[in-house]
């Protein structure tokens, strides 16, 4: 699932800024979804803005998958995510060409995140296919796009794509910065 549009390693210290904060609290918008002991899975983390408070949401009996393409964001995150103290909650993944590489968590997740990753995915079809197989039923998803990068078509064009693949969407959260639609499984 790698794209050349893909967010460069780099940029991941100023998406992980805590400023940020201000306008864009990871409590705030994910409290609604997120539950203590859920298994979490998030597609594109980056250094963790989102995951690591995720984390320590669903606590010590919950898990965050973090998937990635790539392996920099991904070592970092690891290592933010120990010095928060959220190490065994926080397990990172490196997705391949093809795949998320998360066939042996099917059916386990409650909530997925995916901020500001989809317009970056080449095959949006099968991304949602890996993620529905993902879900638990009665799992949700929570897509989150930014508007400086993605337009109101686009958008309206991935929410069809997710909802070809089965899913229900059942609300448009006002995320600051962005475009959101939360999705049923």
């Amino acid at each position: 699932m790698v794209s050349k549009m893909v967010c460069p390693w780099w940029m991941g210290y100023l998406l992980a800024n805590p400023v940020r904060r201000l306008f864009q609290s990871p409590e705030k918008i994910l409290a609604p979804y997120i539950n203590k002991g859920d298994k979490i899975l998030e597609i594109g983390p980056g250094m963790g803005f989102f995951s690591i408070p995720m984390a320590a949401m669903t606590g010590e009996k919950g898990k965050v998958y973090c998937v990635d393409v790539q392996p920099k964001m991904l070592s970092v995150l690891a290592k933010r995510g120990k010095k928060a103290g959220v190490g065994s909650i926080v397990e990172t993944r490196l997705a391949a060409a093809q795949s998320l590489n998360i066939s042996d968590i099917y059916g386990s997740i409650d909530f997925v995140l995916l901020f500001a990753v989809v317009h970056e995915v080449p095959d949006q079809g099968e991304l949602f296919s890996e993620v529905y197989r993902a879900l638990k039923p009665g799992g949700r998803m929570l897509i989150s796009e930014p508007s400086g990068h993605v337009t109101t078509k686009g958008f309206a064009a991935t929410v069809d794509i997710a909802q070809d693949k089965g899913f229900i969407r059942v609300e448009e959260p006002k995320i600051p910065g962005g475009v959101s639609a939360l999705f049923n499984r």
